[in-house]
């Protein structure tokens, strides 16, 4: 049974049921160590805000020394079930054994050249094989920088400044056009946030209103094809529509839903073609690349074949390199070969039906909730008042790590199995005993250290 320490969180207990939760995870005395050194060195101790010490719990690994499959072990020798791998980049599985073969093999003959290697050609083709619509790319090595390489094509192409992305989505870019729309936009001059505009999703109504408050000023528009829930009353295709009848450009950033929707991305699943789109993390499983794609019309501004004004499109040192290009190959073609978004739905669907049933078992249904489509889930945990709350998200995730499961969101993999569905379903509900306690006595009580906090916001 459970046994409470003297500050109200579980710590240990005994004869508990699977074998999976026979220890619970407590002991992060070299993560502590190492983290006051990294903090040192590096701003933020990482190099992925989403990663920080802010967004954890106190009692959390610090550090990660290697995975496999859907099981990382952290620098204290703790064995989790991770979710939202690698912030969700690593859709099949860390290691995943035919991926690291092909980048192995690849980088033994070098990565990186003065000229271009015929595998940027090769992978070319397998992208645009997979994406209706695209005509030609061009590989950098993240999100920020392809959804800006799209604008800059817009604002090319149409000769206008201001550019347009959906406000309810959390993350674009980490360039001066989304940051300077945030709490913390330190750095940013007033005059780039002038330029950016927002419209509210499955909201036609304030996509026209931004239209015509800006006519003729609006380069290009970019949003997620969707989030947590599907575009109501063809929602994606009318804002294409008003897109293309005030000139602007309309793109679709698939860095999430890309290879997990469908293999031709959420654009085939809801079937529709936009001028530019963007992919990337799961398209590599981890490795560093990320894609722009699109009409020829557009992308060829950044070419050598027109004879229009040039555009310094994207131009990176590291785009190319052979081996995650290799990496990006091998991965397309397991998506293509096996039945990846088959497995990666229906884990999901397994998983969610799990934790809604233990959810209903604790009288909880409102104040826990499982939201978004089977192959992206998250968790939202809510206080008294049934409002979203922090305290209670990082409660939430103290007793799930605990238990050996690191989920900061649901969102599984291929490799998943029914034994880690299983273990993640029963972590939740032995997490669910505590989160009912803390509704009833007060979170502070059972919260070890300060509740995690919001990535955007102005002060520390």
């Amino acid at each position: 049974m459970l046994q409470e320490s003297a500050n109200g969180s579980e710590c240990d207990f005994t004869n508990h049921g699977s074998q999976s939760n026979n220890q619970l995870r407590c002991n992060f005395a070299q993560s502590k160590q190492l983290q006051a050194i990294s903090h040192q060195l590096i701003p933020g101790g990482c190099h992925t805000y989403a990663k920080g010490d802010d967004q954890f719990p106190a009692l959390a690994p610090g550090f990660i020394t290697r995975g496999q499959g859907t099981h990382v072990w952290d620098l204290d020798g703790n064995e989790y079930i991770e979710y939202g791998i690698g912030c969700r980049a690593v859709s099949l599985g860390h290691a995943y054994p035919s991926v690291v073969q092909a980048a192995q093999q690849t980088m033994q003959y070098g990565v990186n050249f003065s000229r271009p290697a015929p595998i940027e050609v090769e992978c070319a083709k397998q992208l645009l094989g997979m994406i209706d619509g695209a005509e030609m790319v061009k590989f950098c090595k993240d999100g920020s920088a392809a959804t800006t390489a799209a604008f800059k094509l817009a604002r090319a192409h149409t000769r206008r400044d201001k550019i347009a992305f959906c406000g309810d989505h959390p993350f674009f870019s980490t360039s001066d056009w989304f940051i300077g729309s945030t709490k913390i936009n330190a750095g940013i001059p007033q005059a780039i946030n002038d330029l950016s505009l927002t419209f509210r999703y499955n909201d036609i109504d304030s996509v026209r209103k931004m239209f015509q408050d800006n006519s003729g000023q609006i380069a290009g528009l970019i949003m997620e094809p969707a989030k947590y829930s599907d575009p109501e009353d063809n929602f994606l295709h009318k804002v294409q529509d008003v897109c293309h009848e005030n000139g602007a450009v309309f793109i679709l950033d698939e860095m999430i839903t890309g290879f997990r929707w469908h293999n031709g991305g959420a654009q085939k699943y809801y079937d529709i073609v936009p001028d530019l789109s963007t992919f990337g993390k799961a398209m590599a499983n981890g490795f560093a690349v990320s894609a722009l794609v699109g009409k020829k019309e557009l992308m060829e501004l950044g070419g050598l074949h027109h004879d229009q004004e040039r555009v310094f499109l994207l131009s990176t040192t590291h785009g190319a390199e052979t081996h995650s290009l290799a990496a990006a190959i091998e991965t397309m073609k397991v998506y293509q070969q096996e039945p990846v978004i088959e497995t990666v739905y229906r884990q999901g669907e397994r998983l969610r039906d799990g934790i809604q049933a233990v959810i209903k078992s604790h009288e909880l249904t409102g104040f826990v909730e499982v939201l978004g489509k089977p192959c992206c889930l998250v968790l939202v945990s809510r206080d008294q008042n049934k409002e979203p709350s922090q305290a209670f998200r990082t409660l939430m995730l103290q007793e799930t790590i605990k238990r050996g499961v690191l989920m900061l969101s649901l969102v599984t993999s291929y490799t998943h199995s029914e034994d880690d569905i299983d273990f993640t379903i029963q972590a939740i509900d032995e997490a669910l005993h505590v989160y009912k306690k803390a509704l009833a006595h007060g979170v502070e009580k059972f919260l070890v250290g300060p509740p995690s906090k919001p990535v955007y916001r102005r002060f520390n």
